[in-house]
């Protein structure tokens, strides 16, 4: 009889079996490393153009609020520009407007008075100053009469003052604005 040994075959066999399921494992974790390499991979991806969204949302912010600020800044120059125009046309609408009384005041004015000071309230208009002599203020008060622009014309104080050792007469006019 032959006897044949099938132990050493069978154990040739489970080292054989062996081997490969540490080849599989092995195998296995090497997979696995490499999946999780491709996921953090991925996700470092992603978190980096998050951080780049995010950096050129806020450079987005900075340069609309920047752009706010300038519209503010011009909103308000623009609503000072139509304040002084909103001015501008109400004088020009006025028929006696400031340029214009200051005009008939120049032209009515005798040379030998000087005028130191305006006062308007509503259509009234106080006139205080300095003339040569009464007669001087008299021609004035005249000619501010003949004038389209002023009526009731009237003197409300006149007294003689002395400056530099010369006799003067300082003199207050009403009169009122016709519009």
């Amino acid at each position: 009889m032959i006897k044949i040994n099938l132990l050493q075959a069978r154990k040739e066999k489970k080292k054989g079996e062996i081997r490969k399921e540490y080849l599989v494992l092995v195998g296995s974790l090497v997979l696995l490393v490499v999946i999780l390499g491709i996921i953090e991979w991925k996700i470092d991806k992603e978190i980096e153009e998050t951080a780049t969204q995010i950096s050129d949302t806020r450079k987005n912010i900075l340069h609309h609020k920047n752009l706010i600020i300038e519209l503010d800044k011009a909103k308000e120059t623009q609503k000072n520009l139509l304040d002084k125009l909103n001015a501008i046309n109400a004088l020009r609408k006025e028929k006696a407007s400031p340029a214009m009384v200051l005009d008939e005041l120049s032209t009515s004015k005798p040379e030998k008075v000087h005028l130191d000071s305006l006062k308007k309230e509503g259509s009234k208009l106080g006139i205080e100053g300095v003339a040569l002599d009464d007669e001087t203020v008299a021609n004035f008060m005249t000619n501010l009469r003949k004038s389209k622009i002023f009526k009731n014309v009237d003197l409300v104080v006149t007294e003689q003052i002395e400056q530099n050792k010369i006799k003067l007469k300082k003199f207050v006019l009403a009169c009122e604005i016709s519009l």
